[in-house]
């Protein structure tokens, strides 16, 4: 059985209720019922994490560092365009990580163009709001 971990950054706790027009209606738990629902058809386990707080999600890459986790899908938020910190700690964590991004970050403000964390990922999915977790969780499941 392969282990997944998904770690939602900040604000991603409000899907649903913030800025609709760019994230759509479903929420953080509709998101973790269709990646459960994913995983189970490949007898996959998952780990659920969000958190607000940089320090929290590094600390959090950290702790699974010293697991035997199969991949990491990661949407580092706003904290992508501004935290070396999870860039570090994702580059020291020996774990594919695969980045996501409900919108298309390129369609939106210039300082989001550029994610320091993307570097650290084996590869990043944007713009395919929430098919984009199961495109990645199907990728980390074959093990590529």
């Amino acid at each position: 059985m392969k282990t997944i971990g998904i770690i939602n950054g900040p604000n991603l706790d409000r899907l649903g209720k913030r800025d609709r027009d760019i994230y759509g209606t479903q929420t953080l738990a509709d998101l973790e019922n269709l990646i459960t629902i994913e995983a189970e058809k490949h007898n996959a386990k998952i780990l659920f994490y969000q958190s607000n707080h940089e320090g929290e999600i590094i600390d959090k890459i950290s702790e699974w560092a010293e697991t035997k986790l199969n991949g990491v899908i990661i949407n580092p938020a706003a904290y992508s365009h501004t935290s070396i910190g999870i860039h570090d700690a994702i580059s020291g964590a020996n774990i594919p990580f695969i980045e996501v991004h409900i919108s298309n970050i390129y369609q939106r403000e210039s300082f989001r163009h550029y994610s320091f964390t993307v570097g650290a990922c084996k590869g990043c999915i944007v713009g395919l709001g929430l098919d984009g977790y199961l495109l990645a969780l199907q990728f980390l499941i074959k093990g590529n």
